[in-house]
């Protein structure tokens, strides 16, 4: 995309400045930690050890897993 050619420290900055002014700095923890999980959650799915992962695992393996639960 055209906006993200020349993607520069002070266009960063701006954009950190605009985010911080409409959250506050009350909900910038929230959503560091949300997004934090967001993209673990996403690195999971993509290596196969989250929900793709069981989805596509063998239903046998599978029922003999929640047996030893």
């Amino acid at each position: 995309m055209w906006i993200f050619e020349d993607l520069s420290l002070p266009k960063i900055l701006f954009i950190l400045a605009i985010v911080a002014v409409l959250f506050g700095p009350k909900r910038l923890p929230e959503l560091g930690a949300s997004l934090g999980k967001s993209i673990k959650g996403f690195k999971a799915a993509l290596s196969g050890d989250g929900l793709l992962g069981e989805i596509n695992s063998d239903p046998v393996e599978h029922t003999e897993k929640q047996r030893k639960i």
